[in-house]
């Protein structure tokens, strides 16, 4: 590249007092292995249970492969930075991380997209849905999903490669991504791979609304309602403030970014396992077949002959 900087300092909270450190960095530990854990359950509950093996399903088990992809890129480095005080990463190894934050965003935006899609259909088309949104439909949509969300993140990248860094090498965030590196860049990403697949999730729900008049069945969208809203609504605050020109503190702006980043593949699982039936009724056959394995565990205790 044209780079004269070989190497970043990720900054983090520029506003953090040092004493502060250690705490943070095991918050982010927590939030890490809560995250990696809850969403590993799900993809073997996924895997394992043929009663989920469905459409929907497979859109959630796509998502929390993405929800541990995107943590496993975006927390070891800032969870570093604050417990051994390893601020550097070298230039290619932040463009590396700035590929991968933007892709697994990217490929989140476009799995919400099947999730909208398939919902649309399932309560708007009922008697074709079965037609229409197969196994193998679904599964060519999430292939395709995890193969298009590289395309824009790899333009910005190649981009930003190409571009000369020559002032501070201080990244004022806990990892490097797009807008760390050149704000035109990061929102024409931003309309790109997040307002474009918003629009059509509106439409769909707006056009589930019309079609559906009992709550009852419109109940049925409330998982993937709660899942969408907590994905865009605060992405949605964090680039409209950006564009508004809010005069907001750094630390702040960091803090919501994370907030925004974080939060959905933290609570994601326990919205599955709270709000959808079938996976509450898997994990409780799982629970009840470990205990009845538990209480008719056969005698270890050497029998007279």
């Amino acid at each position: 590249g044209s780079s004269g900087i070989r190497e970043f300092v990720i900054v983090g909270f520029p506003g953090l007092h040092p004493s502060l450190y250690q705490l943070v960095a095991w918050f982010f530990f927590f939030i890490y292995v809560i995250t990696v854990v809850g969403n590993f359950l799900l993809v073997v509950l996924f895997a394992l249970e043929r009663s989920l093996q469905k459409p929907m399903y497979i859109i959630m088990l796509s998502l929390a492969l993405s929800d541990i992809g995107f943590c496993t890129v975006a927390l070891p480095k800032v969870i570093a930075r604050y417990w051994w005080d390893d601020a550097g990463i070298s230039f290619y190894t932040c463009l590396i991380q700035k590929q991968f934050i933007h892709y697994f965003g990217a490929l989140t935006s476009l799995i919400m997209l099947s999730m909208a899609m398939d919902k649309y259909l399932a309560i708007c088309y009922p008697l074709r849905y079965n037609e229409l949104m197969t196994n193998r439909t679904m599964s060519l949509l999430t292939a395709l999903s995890w193969m298009s969300a590289m395309i824009s993140p790899a333009i910005t990248t190649i981009q930003s490669s190409q571009m000369p860094f020559c002032g501070p090498n201080r990244i004022i965030h806990c990892y490097c991504d797009t807008t760390s590196l050149n704000h035109r860049l990061s929102f024409s990403l931003a309309m790109v791979v997040l307002f474009l697949p918003f629009g059509f999730i509106v439409f769909s729900y707006v056009n589930i609304i019309v079609t559906v008049i009992q709550w009852k069945t419109f109940s049925t969208c409330s998982s993937q309602l709660c899942i969408i809203s907590l994905y865009y609504v605060p992405r949605c605050c964090v680039y409209t403030s950006s564009v508004i020109n809010f005069s907001i503190s750094q630390d702040f702006v960091i803090g919501l970014t994370l907030l925004k980043s974080l939060l959905p593949p933290l609570l994601n699982p326990f919205i599955y396992c709270i709000r959808t039936k079938e996976i509450k009724a898997s994990l409780a056959k799982w629970v009840y077949r470990g205990q009845s394995n538990a209480h008719h565990k056969p005698s270890v205790h050497p029998i007279a002959c």
